[in-house]
């Protein structure tokens, strides 16, 4: 029986919807794209098991969107142009690199989701819940970096300049992503539509970054 489509809470609730659904849709690709410099099966897996997840992010998403009476594709095509910038601007040159990206990213998109999930409405609450709790472990990522940095210490302070970078352009992209919709920027900051009202927000995922690159072996 299809789904009969219902009223979001706010047209900000199916934004953020829309605007996830597009970063998804952008990270799948890339995972695909990065898997290619895998050296190992195990390590292909790793990053097979990574896109699964993301794409069950997806599926969680495009529910939403298409339940609120919204189009998968014409979201997508609407939104997904600052992450594909991202990407593009934050190309891994080596395996360690896209090592790096992957917890990096993977741990400030949770950040994001952690600081966000408290100033929405109970329903879109659950729904981000949900994405995160499909979300697949990055760890073997911190065990691989860790053990690269302990086999030759050179390569740290390059990778940790690889991580700043990362920090700084995720946090620019989400910057642009926020302002394209004021509506979405009163749901997430009290209303006041300022992206300078965010400086805590972000500041909270600029801390958490320093503490993962220490995990990484690369602070």
């Amino acid at each position: 029986m299809p789904n009969t489509p219902e009223a979001p809470e706010s047209p900000a609730v199916l934004k953020l919807y829309e605007i996830f659904l597009a970063g998804e849709y952008s990270a799948v690709r890339r995972l695909v794209h990065d898997a290619e410099k895998a050296p190992t099966t195990a390590d292909r897996v790793a990053v097979m098991r990574m896109t699964g997840s993301e794409i069950a992010h997806f599926e969680v998403l495009a529910d939403q969107v298409t339940r609120a009476g919204g189009g998968v594709d014409a979201a997508i095509d609407a939104h997904r142009e600052v992450f594909d910038k991202y990407h593009r601007v934050t190309d891994p040159s080596s395996w360690l690199e896209v090592l790096v990206k992957l917890y990096i990213g993977d741990g400030m998109t949770a950040d994001f989701f952690s600081e966000m999930v408290q100033t929405l409405p109970e329903e879109a609450r659950e729904v981000f819940r949900e994405v995160m709790a499909s979300t697949t472990s990055s760890d073997w990522v911190r065990d691989e970096v860790r053990a690269a940095v302990a086999a030759d210490p050179r390569i740290a302070s390059p990778l940790a300049l690889w991580g700043r970078r990362l920090l700084g352009e995720a946090i620019t992209h989400m910057q642009w992503v926020l302002a394209e919709d004021e509506d979405v920027m009163d749901l997430l900051f009290a209303g006041t539509g300022s992206l300078a009202t965010a400086s805590v927000f972000f500041d909270a995922i600029a801390e958490r970054h320093s503490e993962r690159m220490a995990a990484l072996s690369l602070a």
